[in-house]
């Protein structure tokens, strides 16, 4: 590891830390903790379908099983998200968003888009230059 690998390492964690922190602000803000957000982000975001699990969920967010039950239990009395039976496997809870869930996950993503597309910009160019010092060190090496 060279210095300029350590301040690229730094920069992007600087803005990583700026991103995470402009997120916290936000969902604080708009009445929700940033765990909240997250979650209600990985309902809407499961491939294929409009819900998820507790353990899909649980593994999103590298979170313990007790934990996400908890967190849906909160979000539930907010009115955020609701449990449904599994509709092909009985012993499976469904976890939906509920309209007013629906409507602050729209928001909240909208407002981090400018800020996603900066960290976005960020990291595909320290990416791209990294790339290309692996390169040059493999190069060197031969």
């Amino acid at each position: 590891m060279t210095k300029a690998d350590f301040e690229q390492i730094a920069r992007l964690r600087y803005q990583l830390r700026r991103f995470l922190r402009f997120s916290e602000d936000l969902c604080r803000g708009n009445g929700l903790t940033p765990l909240q957000y997250q979650f209600l982000v990985q309902v809407i975001g499961t491939e294929g379908r409009d819900w998820s699990t507790i353990g899909e969920i649980a593994e999103k967010l590298q979170a313990k099983h007790h934990g996400v039950v908890a967190l849906v239990d909160r979000c539930e009395k907010l009115g955020l998200v609701q449990r449904r039976q599994g509709s092909t496997d009985r012993r499976q809870v469904e976890i939906h968003l509920r309209p007013k869930g629906l409507e602050i996950v729209h928001r909240l993503a909208g407002l981090h888009r400018p800020e996603l597309r900066l960290l976005e910009r960020i990291f595909g160019e320290a990416l791209s230059h990294g790339e290309g010092a692996g390169r040059t060190r493999k190069r060197a090496a031969r």
